[in-house]
C-alpha cells in the first residue's frame, strides 16, 4: 500500500496530477478541493494517497489532508461507491463539509453530486453517520443530527429498508422501534417487523 507520495509536482490537470519522486512519475486522481490546495508545478508536493489494485491497473488516488482522505476510505466503503463516485463527493464537498450533510441527513445536498441518486445518498446516511463522527469530523455549530441515531442491529435494520428504497428518516425510527420491540430477534424478523410499521 502506498500511503504517501513526497516529490515534485510537474503536472496539474482538472483531475489528476503527476508528481516525480525520485525520477518515476505517479499519475495521481485527486479532487478538486485538493487541486486547489496544491502549489505550482516544480514544486514540492505531499500527499496523502490511497491506492486501488485492480485487474487491469493500479490506480493512486491523493488528497491533501488526512481526514480528506479518511472521508474518501468511508465512503468507498459504502455499496454502489466506488472510488471515482467518492473523489467527485470530495469534489463537491470539503470533509467537514460532507460530514455535515451526512451527520445532519441532508440527502438534498449529497444527491447535488452527479452519480449519486437520492437512494444511494439515503444510503450513505444511514451507514456513515456515526463513522463520521467517530472519525472526528464533527458538524457546524446548529447543525441537528437525526434523532434517535440506530446504532448495531437496528442500524443494519435501517440500512436494509434504505436499501428497498425507504427514506433514511422513516427507515430508522422504524429500524428503533422494530428492535426495542423485538429485541434479541434475528434481523430478518426485525427488517419484517420495521416493513409492517411502514406499510401499516
Amino acid at each position: 500500500m502506498i500511503a504517501h507520495l513526497r516529490g515534485t509536482l510537474v503536472e496539474k490537470g482538472l483531475e489528476r496530477v503527476v508528481v516525480d519522486v525520485g525520477g518515476v512519475g505517479y499519475l495521481v486522481a485527486v479532487s478538486m478541493q485538493t487541486l486547489a490546495e496544491l502549489p505550482a508545478v516544480g514544486s514540492e508536493v505531499t500527499l496523502k494517497t490511497y491506492l486501488q489494485v485492480r485487474e487491469d491497473a493500479h490506480l493512486l488516488f491523493g488528497f491533501a489532508s488526512e481526514a480528506e482522505r479518511r472521508a474518501f476510505e468511508l465512503c468507498v466503503s459504502v455499496s454502489g461507491i466506488g472510488p471515482k463516485l467518492a473523489l467527485a463527493m470530495l469534489s463537491a464537498l470539503r470533509p467537514e463539509a460532507l460530514a455535515e450533510a451526512v451527520m445532519g441527513g441532508d440527502v438534498a445536498k449529497l444527491s447535488r453530486t452527479p452519480g449519486i441518486g437520492r437512494k444511494t445518498a439515503e444510503r450513505v446516511v444511514v451507514e456513515l453517520r456515526d463513522k463520521f463522527e467517530k472519525l472526528g469530523l464533527k458538524p457546524a455549530a446548529g447543525t441537528a443530527p437525526l434523532a434517535p441515531r440506530p446504532t448495531g442491529t437496528a442500524a443494519a435494520v435501517a440500512s436494509a429498508l434504505v436499501n428497498l428504497g425507504y427514506r433514511a428518516v422513516e427507515a430508522e425510527r422504524a429500524a428503533v422501534e422494530a428492535t426495542k420491540r423485538g429485541e434479541g430477534a434475528p434481523l430478518e424478523q426485525l427488517v419484517k417487523e420495521a416493513l409492517r410499521a411502514l406499510t401499516g
